[in-house]
């Protein structure tokens, strides 16, 4: 996405704004030893903030076109409380910039670790940053809604 024709994204669209979706990690998510999960669901959760987002900018949920930064930060695992936010920085004619994030805010205490069953668990005083990343989201002019919403140039 080249930089002329782009609209930097700010306090003037209201109706955009961040989006955030916040799910538990269950034993299907568990993909290796020890109930972790798969960095992968963290990209899937932001396909699904990514999608919101194109349609709150577009009316249609448009595609996912690229990451070009991803980053896995901590590890993720069954039963974590997981908030996946993102934002649009960037518009431009049918493609738009992201940034995401990721977070745990619950996560599992076994007996080990002060728990009082296997189903202990504590809410985080400070939010775990699991996954970062950024991409590129597109939606043909044709299927834009809201065309107003994008750059004209």
């Amino acid at each position: 996405m080249g930089t002329s024709g782009n609209k930097q994204i700010g306090a003037a669209e209201p109706w955009l704004g961040s989006v955030m979706i916040r799910l538990r990690m269950s034993a299907h998510d568990g993909h290796y030893a020890g109930g972790l999960v798969d960095g992968a669901r963290m990209l899937g959760l932001f396909g699904d903030v990514a999608t919101e987002l194109l349609i709150r900018l577009d009316g249609d949920e448009g595609l996912f076109r690229a990451y070009d930064s991803v980053e896995f930060l901590a590890p993720v695992k069954v039963g974590d409380y997981i908030e996946a936010t993102g934002k649009i920085t960037q518009v431009g004619k049918t493609s738009c910039k992201m940034s995401f994030e990721a977070r745990k805010v619950i996560q599992l205490i076994s007996p080990i670790q002060g728990g009082l069953a296997e189903s202990s668990a504590e809410v985080l005083d400070s939010p775990v940053v699991v996954c970062r990343a950024s991409g590129v989201c597109v939606t043909p002019r044709g299927l834009q809604r809201y065309p107003e919403r994008r750059s004209s140039e």
